[in-house]
């Protein structure tokens, strides 16, 4: 094999023909240049649109691209960068097989500064490839767009997830939007409300939101809103899981006024323990430890309405696990008891299940909750900690499209 060809090779710069290599110094470093040119099928192309087109000038002279070191040496691509003349884009430089347009990096590289920052931080990624973390922020948003064109990720989607999560302090939200059955995030965008969620029926059309038939979301009146006013054949799901959060949350309301009580009574150790009672009366009686089971039997036996709002919350639980009949019956008969159990904030939580009682059944009908969904955000929320945080959303959904939206490129050379 000639030795062009063995550089070619070795720099991953297939349809490009290699002139020759040479070592230059670059602030008391060793740097290796390597001059290439594009091939003559190559030649004359659009950046961005890669039709051929006629020639315009000779563009700014030579470029340079970095390249995957070699060793330990850092690496260049030089060549020249003329400019062609569009019809669609107008005055462009010229596509180069080896880099994407407007990329002061070759392919190679940014594939696997992609690739590493799915797996480590920005800082490691920086260091490990000698570049800078607002360096890997660019490169990360180019890959994603590139691959973003290539693929409709928002074709044949019929059940979505829609969430929010917090992606910094400050209530800085991301509204996401998950495909249940691929498992992927198909869009997200920053922002809270309705107008945000619009904004992904607009780019969805109104032909592919006529095609959704399941959307599984909490009880946000925003979400509910847009979905029922762009999306007519579709229905909604209430997550079960936030059904039992409310729950937890009116068994807490019952505690703390049960505490309150207890202090206003003077019963200061009564206080202290319905005060660490808090874990025992959360948890499933399956995970109690046994200092936890004695706490709540000492509950049921000195405090019975706090022992009855640990019943409900458990009764309701169950329910939402049977089958969907069944779960249905148990559902109205514990709406009675609630109505009926003389604490106020079950009784507030027996109204807003009313409210939203078609969501619920139509949830336990279809076997459909918002799992998947927090799940992902479980793992969104690790991409940002491990990342120390992110200065803009952009570059968060950026770097969540290319983890969890299944945009990350393969490694160089291994498929």
């Amino acid at each position: 094999m000639r030795g062009v060809r063995v550089w070619a090779r070795v720099l991953g710069v297939e349809g490009a023909v290699v002139k020759g290599v040479r070592l230059e110094q670059e602030q008391a470093l060793e740097v290796l240049v390597v001059t290439v040119r594009p091939g003559w099928k190559q030649r004359g192309r659009c950046g961005i649109c890669r039709r051929r087109c006629p020639g315009f000038d000779g563009g700014g002279g030579l470029r340079r691209w970095r390249a995957l070191d070699l060793g330990t040496l850092r690496t260049y691509l030089e060549a020249d960068a003329p400019r062609v003349a569009c019809p669609e884009h107008g005055v462009v430089v010229a596509a180069v097989p080896w880099a994407r347009h407007d990329a002061r990096s070759t392919r190679s590289l940014d594939d696997t500064v992609a690739w590493l920052a799915t797996h480590c931080s920005k800082a490691a990624v920086g260091q490990l490839m000698r570049v800078s973390w607002r360096t890997v922020g660019r490169i990360i948003t180019r890959v994603v767009d590139e691959a973003a064109e290539q693929t409709d990720r928002l074709e044949g989607l019929r059940r979505i997830g829609i969430d929010e999560i917090s992606h910094r302090k400050g209530h800085r939200y991301l509204t996401v939007v998950v495909d249940h059955d691929s498992g992927r995030l198909v869009w997200a965008a920053p922002g809270r409300d309705s107008a945000t969620l619009d904004r992904f029926f607009d780019l969805l059309g109104p032909e592919r939101c006529e095609q959704i038939r399941l959307v599984s979301a909490d009880a946000a009146a925003w979400i509910r809103k847009a979905v029922v006013a762009r999306c007519p054949k579709a229905t909604l799901c209430m997550d079960p899981f936030h059904v039992v959060q409310w729950a937890t949350e009116a068994l807490d309301a019952v505690r703390r006024e049960v505490w309150r009580a207890a202090r206003k009574a003077g019963q200061t150790a009564v206080a202290d323990d319905l005060k660490g009672a808090r874990f025992a009366l959360w948890k499933n009686p399956e995970d109690l430890t046994e200092r936890q089971q004695q706490r709540l039997a000492d509950i049921q036996r000195t405090n019975a309405p706090l022992y009855r709002a640990y019943l409900l919350k458990e009764q309701l639980r169950c329910a939402l696990r049977r089958p969907v009949h069944q779960a249905m019956n148990l559902l109205l008969g514990w709406l009675k008891w609630a109505r009926r159990s003389r604490l106020e904030p079950f009784v507030d939580l027996a109204r807003t299940i009313d409210d939203h009682w078609d969501q619920i059944a139509a949830s336990l009908q279809h076997g459909l909750s918002n799992a998947r969904v927090e799940s992902l955000n479980t793992r969104l929320r690790l991409i940002t900690r491990r990342s120390f945080g992110f200065h803009s959303p952009e570059a968060v959904i950026a770097l969540a499209m290319l983890s969890l939206g299944g945009l990350c490129p393969p490694l160089p050379g291994r498929g």
